[in-house]
């Protein structure tokens, strides 16, 4: 019998600046030949050009979810929770419910990023009990892979959408290229704009907010 399987993956926990994003992905191991001949597969292998294509495709065919936690929200939750694989397992336990309350589901996947139970004890709060799998390259699985293109493109469409705004393109990950334009906007915009836009427990946000002391 095929198995029913939520996949999950996320986007955006190692980028200062924008959200993080957990996506949820289900389909029947019966359905992974037409998700090969969709090119899925893990989407850091994938252009984002090739990938905005796929992800328009999984979205239409496919019961899938988002949680996107903008960077205001991301800050608050993490300010309260002050651990980043705790505010990834209660991003993964919505994400995974999501798809729960309209598809029954035998096995939920995810990639390994802390301790499984981090996830279930989270579920288990919403009253949800599913077997749970983390896997180190869980991006081998094709529902974990999709939910992977799902993920990383919301992620760049909200990193567009703020980019636009503030008439800037942010850059992706945490390097000096990053600090640099953290700091053109402190300057333009002052320090709060980094609320807005950013994740204020990285390392980069003393650095944007005063740079000087980074000389």
């Amino acid at each position: 019998m095929s198995r029913q399987v939520i996949g999950v993956d996320e986007s955006g926990k190692g980028d200062f600046f924008g959200p993080l994003v957990i996506a949820s992905f289900y389909a029947s191991d019966a359905e992974l030949e037409g998700l090969t001949r969709l090119g899925v597969r893990d989407s850091k292998l994938i252009s984002d050009n090739k990938l905005i294509q796929i992800d328009a495709r999984l979205r239409t065919a496919y019961p899938h979810a988002l949680v996107i936690i903008g960077p205001e929200r991301y800050n608050q939750l993490y300010d309260r929770i002050k651990n980043l694989n705790r505010l990834l397992a209660w991003g993964h336990a919505r994400a995974i419910e999501n798809i729960l309350d309209k598809h029954p589901a035998d096995l939920a996947i995810s990639d390994k990023f802390g301790n499984s139970a981090l996830i279930e004890n989270a579920l288990m709060e919403k009253g949800r009990t599913i077997r749970l799998e983390q896997l180190v390259r869980g991006e081998s699985i094709l529902q974990v892979a999709a939910a992977s293109i799902l993920a990383r493109a919301a992620f760049l469409r909200e990193m567009k959408k703020l980019s636009d705004f503030y008439r800037v393109t942010l850059p992706r990950g945490a390097s000096a290229g990053v600090d640099r334009i953290g700091a053109h906007l402190v300057n333009q915009y002052g320090p709060a704009v980094l609320d807005k836009i950013a994740k204020r427990h990285f390392k980069n946000y003393q650095r944007a907010v005063n740079p000087t002391l980074f000389k």
